[in-house]
Parts: C-alpha cells; sequence; structure tokens
C-alpha cells in the first residue's frame, strides 16, 4: 500500500499518525531524501526513513509531536563533527550509532479533528451538528440515550441539547471518560439543579458548562449554535481543551545498555531477556553485542 492511501485510511478511521519525509540525507547513510514512513501511536514505524538507530530518533521524535501535535524538523547527527547545513529551528539529536552520516526528516504529525458529540434531536442539536461541520469539527450524533465513558475516549467535546432525557447520566459518563468540555443547553435553574444531584466535585463542575455557550444574547437555533461552537474553539485555542491522543500503554523509554542511547521501545525494538531481565537496543548491532559479553561467545 502506498504512503498516500495509507494515510487517507488512518484518516477515515480517525488514527493518529505521524508523516515522516527525509528531506536531506548526507553519505554514508542509508536513507535518501524522499524516503518517507508513517508513526503509529505504539511506536510502530511504516516504511523507511533510516536504518534502526535512526529510526529510534525518529520513534522518540515523532510520539513527542504527536503529543503535542506540533510539526518538527528533526536533524540525526553522529557524534564528532560534521559539516552539515544549518536548519534554524530544527530539534538536533546526536546518535552515536551513525555511521557518520546525516539525516534532516520532516515530521508532520496527523491528530483527527475535534470530535463533538452531540446529544438530542432538537433544533438547537441540529443547528450545531451543522456548524460544526462548517468549522472542520467532525459530529456524532445521538439521541436521548446515555452514553457509556467507553464510548467517548475519542472525543473532545459532548453537547447535550436533548431538553430532557438522560441528560446526568451523560454528563456523568462524558466526566468519567476524562471530556473536557460538557455543555447542557438548559436554563440557569434547570441547569444548576440537574449539576447539584450529581454531586460533582470542584474539578468536575470546571468541565461542565451551564447554560452552555458564550454569552452573546443568543435567542434562535442557530445563534445558540454559534455560541456553543464559539465557546469549543476558545476552550481549544485559549483554554487548552486538548483533542485526545493517547500512547499505547506500551510504548515507553528505554536506556540502551551498550551506547547509552534512549530507546523509545515499540513492537520493532531491538529486545533480549536475560537472566529475567528485559533489555532494549537502538539497533541490532547493539543487541549483539550485549548479548556476547553476558554470554561470553
Amino acid at each position: 500500500m502506498k504512503m498516500t492511501e495509507r494515510a487517507q485510511q488512518l484518516v477515515r478511521t480517525r488514527t493518529p499518525f505521524v508523516h515522516a519525509t527525509v528531506v536531506r540525507a548526507q553519505q554514508p547513510t542509508s536513507a535518501h531524501a524522499g524516503d518517507e514512513a508513517i508513526l503509529l501511536q505504539d511506536g510502530t514505524i511504516e516504511g523507511f526513513v533510516g536504518g534502526q538507530c535512526a529510526q529510534n530518533s525518529v520513534r522518540k521524535a515523532a510520539l513527542g509531536a504527536l503529543q503535542s501535535n506540533e510539526s518538527v524538523l528533526l536533524r540525526v547527527l553522529p557524534d564528532g563533527d560534521l559539516q552539515f547545513p544549518e536548519a534554524p529551528g530544527a530539534a538536533v539529536v546526536v546518535n552515536p550509532c551513525l555511521s557518520g552520516g546525516a539525516l534532516e526528516i520532516f515530521l508532520e504529525p496527523q491528530v483527527p479533528a475535534p470530535l463533538v458529540r452531540i446529544c438530542g434531536a432538537t433544533p438547537i442539536a441540529d443547528a450545531l451538528a451543522e456548524m460544526c461541520a462548517l468549522v472542520g469539527f467532525d459530529v456524532q450524533r445521538g439521541v436521548g440515550e446515555a452514553d457509556s465513558p467507553d464510548s467517548l475516549t475519542d472525543t473532545t467535546a459532548v453537547v447535550i441539547a436533548s431538553h430532557g432525557g438522560p441528560e446526568a447520566e451523560t454528563i456523568r459518563a462524558a466526566l468519567d471518560s476524562g471530556v473536557g468540555y460538557v455543555g447542557l443547553v438548559a436554563s440557569k435553574i434547570r441547569g444548576a439543579s440537574i449539576l447539584d444531584e450529581l454531586g460533582l466535585t470542584e474539578a468536575e463542575q470546571m468541565r461542565v458548562r451551564t447554560p452552555v455557550g458564550l454569552p452573546i444574547g443568543a435567542k434562535t437555533s442557530a445563534e445558540i449554535a454559534v455560541s456553543i461552537v464559539a465557546e469549543v474553539i476558545q476552550a481549544i485555542r485559549k483554554g487548552g481543551l486538548a483533542i485526545p491522543v493517547r500512547l499505547s500503554s506500551v510504548t515507553f523509554e528505554a536506556l540502551d545498555p551498550v551506547c547509552g542511547m534512549t530507546v523509545a521501545v515499540g513492537p520493532d525494538t531491538p529486545h533480549l531477556t536475560i537472566d529475567h531481565v528485559d533489555y532494549w537496543f537502538c539497533g541490532s548491532g547493539c543487541r549483539t553485542s550485549f548479548a556476547e559479553a553476558k554470554t561470553g561467545s
């Protein structure tokens, strides 16, 4: 499968990934300008942007780019002096395993658009769905049912515009799943009554908006929808509301016992278990050296 096709597939399934492209390579190195790869949340690398040592540096930087949702120009340099063109603003790592070459790799995170879950089949809910799509948000609709926490793990914001039904249960499920913005379309008195019966902590109360939307004097369904979308945008751009990107629980860092390099452990990271102790390596060369030293063979 071509990289563009794979990227499109991941976008359709709302799977975060990083697109890595080699923009400059100085020999000796196994990668060439134009080589590319896709890096997934669990550290898996699909494609080629250098040998195992370079891949480790790319993996670590890519996982950081996913969490920050900011592109990175990564310069992977060998240990020692090297005449390599400057790149202001680039992130530089010195890789002791490189065989004298150098790489410059552009890492572009692809994080799904904010996902807004809209509960209800009211005119406000309909107008809100249209307005969210207009500003580039992804939308899920629910009609009257309470969501389970597991169904909301990829959700940026939940807005309840049902004017009744399991509103309290939906708020509870959204909070339990870690949703940072929960909006309830209700009067000030009715909204306060629902929150009181939930017995929310102070931190949970900070995540719930009711009445929902910025106070712009909205009256019509469309105007209320505008005020809600504006508040969600404000929460993302100014309030630190993050689009959920959860790195795999199996992704962690370890120290290569041979070269001392910090290794971002993924499914294809070289690994050894000796005397019930796990070791991870930047490449197969370090793993072979370590195994020989331990076994004496």
